[in-house]
């Protein structure tokens, strides 16, 4: 069974949802690959402890606090590549932002291949399923410039500067 609630952030409504054990999306209203992983119903409930446990989570990030992503139990769909560049995501720090072509040169050190496509890190990045949390918010173009975000570049732009971030 899947679970879902909904929290009013300033970036607007967000879903959230979870399994039994573990929370496997956040997602913006009209957001990009919305619960792209998950063929069946998300049923209402607040009450779920692990999605009270992620609104608390959300509730201190909007609050200017920074909670560990660790604080979560995360649960994950998708490739393994996929899967590495979301845990890649999770170690940027706050406040902070790398480039796709960063996480790109970095893969390719770990797997020891000769080259990979910052094209292919985007497409990770952009179907990360779980906004906010995992902060793929803090990737940006080679410039710096800000580049594809599925919940908007507005709602990017919003969670950089609430980060102190200094956007080009």
């Amino acid at each position: 069974m899947l679970y879902k609630t909904v929290y009013h952030s300033p970036i607007g409504a967000l879903t959230l949802a979870a399994d039994e054990t573990h929370l496997v999306g956040v997602w913006l209203a009209g957001q990009k690959y919305f619960g792209a992983a998950y063929k069946e119903p998300f049923i209402e409930r607040a009450n779920h402890p692990v999605l009270q446990k992620a609104v608390q989570w959300l509730r201190a990030y909007f609050a200017g606090k920074r909670p560990e992503i660790t604080a979560l139990p995360l649960k994950l769909q998708g490739s393994p590549f996929r899967q590495r560049v979301w845990q890649i995501l999770c170690k940027i720090p706050y406040g902070q932002v790398v480039t796709y072509g960063d996480i790109a040169r970095q893969l390719v050190q770990e797997q020891g291949q000769k080259s990979m496509s910052a094209q292919a890190v985007g497409g990770a990045v952009g179907h990360n399923p779980i906004s906010v949390i995992i902060p793929c918010h803090r990737v940006v173009g080679a410039d710096g410039s800000l580049t594809g975000y599925a919940g908007g570049l507005q709602a990017k732009s919003w969670l950089l500067a609430h980060e102190g971030v200094q956007i080009k």
